[in-house]
């Protein structure tokens, strides 16, 4: 390695394996934009767990690799490792926990995840049959089989679809309860009633009121599939939902429905690795719609609030770790003023679960730990978040090559919405912890239920 950079080091070992950047990004779950950064030694690579990551993938020794020179740093130095050689002390997360939490792996400093509220929750729960599991759809990558999108996609591709005969009539009462309904049931992470219901709330939607009243409700309505297909993990159809709605919000010129219909666009164009259009695309929504008078202070601060902490998840995908940090300070800020405005604190939360995924994506693994720490799940306003938390803090746990804890994490994501074992993340992560079945009981059955692929 001598005279080599990290990057080009890790050019050379990958060109040398034949693969491409997409494929040495997916070997270490990051976009291909940030491994294009780190070969081109523009992007730091400080994380340890990830570090030894890269160095097992590549089969090269992981002390030869830190100590190669990367940009602006200089040096990664390899600290001492902990008793099981596994951790080193720079990814650790403050050693704080209350009083009652004892020591883990007999490691000699107590968990912060000791802290967690729901720590109750992380216990092994009854095994669930296989005649339960739910399957890959083959025809939906990144979906499930069970999930009626053939029906949203009809709507998208073919027009309007027939409500049932018998049913009453539509008008704008039926518009309003399709609404809450609909987030309803996306927030209680009922995905499969809501990917079945949508085509005919779409249609009646499309049908009812003066021109603007219909884009208005249209443009929630496909806000919330765009949500939907993200969930789900099409990405085709989450790019052509995300612009359905951006079109209805424009045609209803209502800002609030506009900037979420740009936050899906956003999505979409993360979707498809163009991070950095991405990240610009909420980042602009967000300054134009301070100006936005017309609309109360208190949703237009909570609503900045949700399109900067997106540029901050999208920054951070794209290893811009200053950028990423700016962004969401500035997301918790406006969260903050938000709830000042209006007397609520609420909107706080939101904004501390992107964070957690910020950290994750940045790779600091033992800070992700941390801030979820101080998140009380039970607290969060609805199954799909509090599902995202313990998938987020999975992720956070797989990172630092903790597999009880990720599996416990995902068990809990589990109880809190069932649905959620179907998702494409679940089943990457459980599909790693495969490697560790010895070592964690029970993986084999969340694998089943998960459908992970030869199980």
């Amino acid at each position: 390695m001598g005279g080599s950079t990290f990057g080009r080091y890790l050019a050379l070992r990958r060109a040398e394996l034949g693969w491409t950047q997409s494929r040495l990004a997916a070997e270490v779950r990051r976009s291909e934009d940030w491994m294009s950064s780190v070969e081109r030694d523009v992007q730091q690579v400080k994380d340890l767990v990830l570090l030894r990551r890269l160095a097992e993938v590549l089969g090269c020794g992981f002390e030869e690799l830190a100590e190669l020179p990367q940009p602006a740093a200089g040096r990664v130095r390899v600290r001492a490792r902990g008793p099981r050689g596994g951790r080193a002390a720079s990814v650790a997360p403050a050693s704080t926990a209350p009083a009652g939490g004892g020591t883990v792996e007999g490691e000699g400093r107590r968990r912060p995840f000791e802290t967690v509220a729901a720590a109750a929750l992380f216990v092994p729960l009854p095994p669930r049959r296989a005649a339960d599991a739910v399957h890959a759809d083959p025809e939906h990558p990144g979906g499930v089989a069970g999930w009626p999108l053939a029906g949203l996609e009809d709507l998208l591709l073919y027009g309007a679809v027939r409500w049932p005969a018998g049913e009453r009539e539509p008008g704008r009462e039926m518009v309003a309860e399709d609404l809450l309904r609909s987030r309803q049931e996306f927030g209680a992470a009922r995905y499969d009633a809501l990917a079945a219901a949508l085509p005919g709330r779409i249609a009646v939607a499309g049908a009812v009121g003066p021109a603007e009243e219909r884009a208005r409700a249209l443009a929630r309505l496909y806000n919330l599939a765009a949500r939907l297909c993200i969930k789900l993990g099409d990405n085709g159809l989450v790019a052509v939902t995300a612009d359905r709605a951006l079109t209805a919000a424009r045609a209803g010129g209502d800002p609030l429905v506009t900037a979420e219909a740009r936050r899906m666009v956003s999505s979409a164009w993360r979707r498809q690795g163009s991070l950095v259009r991405a990240t610009d695309i909420v980042v602009r929504a967000a300054e134009e719609l301070l100006g936005e008078t017309t609309v109360p202070e208190p949703d237009r601060l909570a609503t900045r609030a949700d399109l900067y902490a997106t540029a901050a998840y999208t920054a951070a995908k794209n290893g811009d770790r200053a950028y990423a940090h700016a962004l969401i300070r500035e997301a918790a800020d406006s969260a903050a003023a938000a709830g000042r405005a209006s007397g609520l604190v609420d909107g706080v939360r939101g904004v501390v679960l992107h964070e957690l995924s910020v950290h994750y994506e940045l790779g600091d693994a033992g800070r992700a730990v941390e801030v979820a720490a101080g998140v009380d799940p039970a607290a969060l306003p609805s199954a799909e978040r509090r599902a995202r938390y313990f998938i987020d803090l999975a992720r956070a746990f797989d990172q630092w090559d903790k597999p009880e804890r990720c599996h416990q994490a995902l068990l809990a994501a589990e109880e809190a919405a069932p649905q959620e074992i179907r998702r494409g993340v679940v089943r990457d992560l459980t599909a790693g912890l495969l490697r560790h079945d010895r070592r964690v009981p029970g993986v084999r059955d969340l694998a089943v239920r998960a459908g992970v692929p030869g199980v």
